[in-house]
């Protein structure tokens, strides 16, 4: 008998749809910015993506994931280095990409059992 890991419960957090206005996770529609891993989510405190900080990647850091993908919104915009120096000094890998692009990217990385996190920009 094969058997499979199972990850449909509500333990894992899910990104089931997306549009240039809202991400909906285990059947919760979020409009605002968030940071989503597999065990958990959180609001994340940005305005858009021009208000970016060093603060905001620190915050990232902080919850130690192996992978940061950065959903910039509907377009691909590649922050300043110097905003990511807090992930590259603790080896934390990014990609920087849109932000429906990035909630693909999740749930592939997430269903390979990836301590991924998504730091989406929606509006």
């Amino acid at each position: 008998m094969k058997l499979h890991l199972d990850l449909s419960d509500d333990s894992h957090y899910q990104i089931q749809r997306v549009d240039s206005q809202s991400v909906t996770i285990n059947d919760k529609v979020y409009s605002h910015n968030i940071i989503v891993l597999p065990n958990s989510i959180s609001d994340w405190d940005v305005e858009n993506f021009d208000t970016l900080e060093v603060a905001h990647f620190q915050q990232l850091c902080a919850l130690r994931p192996e992978l940061v993908l950065l959903g910039t919104g509907q377009k691909i915009h590649f922050p300043a280095t110097e905003l990511l120096v807090p992930l590259i000094n603790e080896g934390i890998g990014v990609e920087v990409m849109d932000t429906p692009s990035a909630c693909r990217t999740y749930t592939i990385l997430m269903a390979e059992g990836r301590k991924v996190l998504a730091a989406l920009l929606i509006s």
